[in-house]
């Protein structure tokens, strides 16, 4: 029995420590079952056209099946990287090509989607992906009596994922205490709604302001929810 338990520890260990890759996706398939790969799980999908030309493309959130340790950033980009023992995810657009019928892959980002524990006392953070006027929306949620909600919008545009709208809730889940951030970066807003959550218009302060920056975020130059400080204090 002794050995039988070291021999369990030492695949434990084997399996902790053993090199972890994200895979590189098929570039085309003709469905979810051909694009998902090997240890890889289909968490949510959504449908909708992203790229205006009047075809539903697919958006997948991928799984891995095994937790493993991840450096991930927490305040900005560059700093406060903690490792975690999680599943990774993965984030694949596909547009749907009209000669052939398949999907052709347009994003692959192993960054932005939060893990299933990163959500604090709530759980799993993900809470939807959806497609609605050619943009792809991801929302998430967390926290535990203190609450956040985090929406994104991104659009496909000049070939590239920018983020045109954003929407960050932080609020008390016992006495509605809140505070509402809406931004629009196509015309460089932000609303700031202070008040209760059940009453969101009609006693609560609004505020509103420009917003100043250079360039949209993109999958790209934004790590991940969290890590984009917009004003200061503020974080996205």
């Amino acid at each position: 029995m002794k050995y039988l338990i070291i021999i369990l520890v030492c695949f434990t260990q084997i399996g902790k420590t053993q090199t972890f890759s994200y895979p590189l996706l098929s570039k085309q398939g003709k469905d979810i079952t051909t694009l998902v790969p090997s240890r890889w799980n289909a968490i949510d999908t959504a449908f909708g056209d992203l790229n205006n030309d009047k075809l539903e493309d697919l958006v997948i959130i991928l799984e891995y099946n095994l937790p493993i340790s991840e450096n991930r950033a927490y305040g900005d980009n560059e700093t406060d990287l903690i490792k975690e023992f999680q599943k990774p995810r993965v984030l694949a657009i596909y547009f749907k090509n009209a000669q052939n019928g398949k999907y052709t892959l347009a994003l692959q980002n192993n960054n932005f989607i939060l893990r299933a524990n990163e959500g604090g006392s709530l759980g799993d953070p993900l809470k939807n992906i959806s497609t609605a006027n050619n943009k792809l929306v991801l929302e998430f949620e967390g926290g535990a009596n203190w609450r956040w909600k985090l929406n994104y919008e991104f659009k496909y545009q000049n070939k590239d994922w920018n983020l045109v709208k954003a929407n960050n809730i932080y609020y008390n889940a016992l006495s509605g205490e809140m505070t509402n951030r809406q931004y629009n970066f196509l015309a460089r807003r932000m609303r700031l709604i202070s008040g209760n959550l059940a009453d969101q218009e009609g006693n609560s302060l609004i505020n509103e302001e420009t917003l100043i920056f250079t360039n949209f975020k993109t999958f790209a130059t934004f790590k991940k929810p969290w890590t984009w400080e917009i004003t200061k204090d503020n974080f996205l």
